[in-house]
């Protein structure tokens, strides 16, 4: 039957589909590898989602322009401090404080730009008690218009490329190179999203930000400060994203463009749906599955426009399964 469709269709025919299990089980270990890379990205930026889902049911769909501003912030001031298309030539010591200092202004720009989504676009409806759809309609206007004031502010065209370091490769699994960029990507990741469930599980203001996703009126009738809280969410959702933004600069050094951080912050908030929206852990977990599946679908079926595809086929089938996602546990529920 497969093969009947792509003799006949005029599209298919052209090798739009290869269906090619020999490409796949050749590249299985590096698609696999690459997929964690992108995966750990993805899981920084779905934690902003499920953060801000937990605690006020509301999918921030400007979450994608505020990792676009942090990574404006990153390009920006690499150049400014000498990075430019090639490596640097400096020691080891200046490179990593260069990145350092790169970090924190992304950080700092996303920060700010949930701080200020949150205190401009989402905090006047919640004082006159906006139904959901206005809160909705809200993020998505949001998200054009930071897209578009960026445009005005830098134009249409991607800013200039940043080489952090000289991408070098450090050991080989079952005959796949692993470079160095890859392992600092996941393994910052990783650390991140576990200070992040640290703090949301252990600390106090965690222990805020649970009770006002379990109950927000209990939790104001308890003595915790609901806005207070809810700033918090934005600011800490926008702290991970400018994180996500220096890796992803580090991967993609030429990706920094006004409307960058949409298709991004799309795969960003499925990877939050399929591990389990409001849950931080599942944000991780859903980044990775879908950094893998996509790029085995991009093997596979012989196109990189295919991985989206298969990547959201997957969570669709998932979500029909287990409609919470994989671990579905809510943020206010759980323990501490």
């Amino acid at each position: 039957m497969l093969d009947l469709l792509l003799t006949t269709h005029p599209v298919l025919d052209n090798s739009w589909i290869t269906l090619d299990f020999n490409a796949l089980a050749q590249n299985f270990w590096s698609a696999t590898f690459d997929g964690l890379t992108f995966g750990a990205i993805y899981g920084l930026i779905a934690v902003g989602y499920t953060l801000v889902y937990g605690v006020l049911n509301l999918i921030n769909f400007a979450h994608s322009e505020v990792f676009i501003v942090g990574a404006y912030g990153v390009v920006m001031t690499l150049t400014a401090l000498g990075f430019g298309p090639s490596a640097p030539t400096i020691g080891i010591g200046s490179i990593i404080a260069d990145l350092l200092l790169a970090l924190i202004v992304g950080m700092i720009c996303s920060a700010l730009m949930a701080f200020l989504l949150e205190r401009i676009a989402y905090r006047p409806l919640r004082r006159r008690n906006a139904p959901r759809l206005a809160f909705l309609i809200t993020a998505i206007g949001a998200s054009f218009a930071v897209q578009y004031l960026i445009f005005v502010i830098r134009g249409a065209n991607a800013e200039p490329a940043v080489t952090m370091f000289v991408n070098s490769p450090v050991f080989n699994v079952f005959g796949t190179i692993i470079f160095s960029q890859q392992i600092i990507i996941v393994i910052a990741a990783i650390v991140l999203m576990v200070a992040t469930d640290l703090f949301i599980r252990r600390g106090r203001t965690g222990r805020g930000i649970r009770a006002v996703a379990q109950d927000p009126d209990t939790a104001t009738l308890m003595g915790v400060n609901k806005e207070r809280i809810i700033v918090i969410t934005f600011v800490l959702g926008g702290l991970l994203a400018g994180a996500a933004a220096l890796f992803y600069v580090m991967l993609v050094p030429s990706g920094v463009i006004y409307n960058g951080g949409f298709i991004l912050g799309i795969k960003a908030f499925a990877a939050a749906v399929l591990g389990g929206i409001g849950n931080v852990r599942g944000a991780l977990l859903g980044g990775l599955l879908l950094g893998i599946i996509g790029n085995y679908g991009q093997i596979l079926l012989g196109d990189s426009q295919w991985a989206d595809v298969v990547a959201f086929v997957v969570l669709v089938l998932v979500l029909l399964i287990r409609p919470t996602g994989i671990l579905g546990t809510a943020l206010g529920r759980s323990r501490a």
